[in-house]
């Protein structure tokens, strides 16, 4: 009896070691598995990716009209039926057709579109509609994990993986207003206006555009921060358009070797390259030649960043512009206008 009683817990405590060890196998092996796939993630974007028809009537000549069908996606944002997708997707389209990943269709209106940064909202008026869970593309790093959904050549709904390349590109020449999240992952013509989601199925950029010499993929593909396309989308559903902030000035970034071969009075800055006639920048008496050293106390280093950070700004904005003239200091406050519009959607 008493010898039962000695080997009792010793073997008691080897059973529980060995469950505790066959669960922590168990769960490794489920995160192993996890880690190498991303059906997870894919399940819980593809329902509010949406391929998209966009109907397009052309005249020729001879009076006649021929239709085509242009090829695209987008992303359900909001359970009401608000559709991101791309403006070149969606362009002088006669009617757009959405398909959605669970069979359904049904024509969308469209709300808007903003060429500048090729982005364009949709409305559908269907029930019981998915959307998309939110991410923050500011808080996306280089080297991060994601996934592209979209309809690559209209084949159906694909997906594929990459990582992030880079952030900021903002010199592609797509756009006037750039702001790319740049990828490895295959994007196709028909993946415009798909989601570019993170390892948590959550939206961080939208499909926009890709680098290639042939038409296909060739691991440079671009997507538009979720963040900036978010607030493209409360504008246009607000006012019909975007309203932006307008300076009229264009500048160029001043380098050591700029200021020494112009004989400038500073190495750092921005010089101005161009005074649009009439515009604020021209009415405060800003002029080619001077060199733009700070706006609301932000540094004036980089043309994009300043670009960007006068279209954030609403019109009836007073901004505060230091800048030197010849040798001369002077600061100067303008009232920013609103931007002119540069290209209306037909509809």
């Amino acid at each position: 009896m008493l010898q039962k009683n000695y080997w009792t817990p010793i073997i008691i405590s080897i059973l529980a070691g060995a469950c505790i060890g066959l669960a922590t196998l168990l769960i490794q092996e489920k995160q192993k598995n996890t880690q190498f796939s991303y059906a997870s993630s894919v399940q819980k974007a593809t329902p509010s990716v949406v391929n998209i028809y966009s109907q397009i009537q052309q005249s020729n000549l001879n009076s006649t009209s021929k239709h085509s069908i242009n090829l695209g996606s987008g992303v359900l944002v909001t359970k009401s039926g608000f559709i991101l997708t791309n403006h070149h997707v969606i362009q002088n389209a006669n009617s757009i057709i959405i398909a959605l990943n669970d069979g359904r269709r049904s024509e969308a209106t469209l709300i808007g579109s903003d060429p500048s940064t090729d982005l364009a909202i949709l409305k559908i008026d269907l029930p019981n509609l998915p959307n998309i869970k939110m991410g923050n593309s500011d808080k996306v790093s280089v080297g991060d994990r994601i996934l592209a959904i979209g309809n690559p050549f209209g084949i159906g709904q694909t997906v594929t993986s990459g990582i992030i390349s880079a952030k900021g590109r903002n010199s592609i020449g797509l756009n006037t207003y750039e702001n790319f999240l740049q990828t490895d992952a295959a994007i196709n013509p028909g993946n415009s206006g798909g989601a570019l989601v993170n390892l948590n199925g959550e939206l961080i950029g939208i499909s926009s555009a890709i680098y290639s010499s042939t038409g296909g993929s060739q691991g440079i593909g671009f997507a538009t921060p979720v963040n900036d396309a978010i607030t493209v989308m409360a504008d246009i559903i607000k006012y019909g358009e975007v309203v932006r902030g307008y300076l009229g000035m264009e500048a160029e970034k001043i380098t050591p070797l700029l200021a020494n071969n112009l004989s400038l009075a500073s190495d750092s800055g921005l010089l101005v390259s161009d005074i649009t006639k009439k515009s604020p920048a021209d009415k405060a008496g800003i002029e080619i030649g001077d060199i733009i050293l700070s706006i609301n106390n932000t540094l004036s280093e980089d043309p994009f960043q300043i670009k960007r950070l006068i279209t954030s700004l609403k019109p009836g904005t007073h901004i505060s512009v230091l800048g030197i003239r010849g040798q001369q200091s002077y600061q100067a406050k303008i009232l920013l206008e609103k931007q002119p519009t540069m290209q209306r959607v037909n509809h």
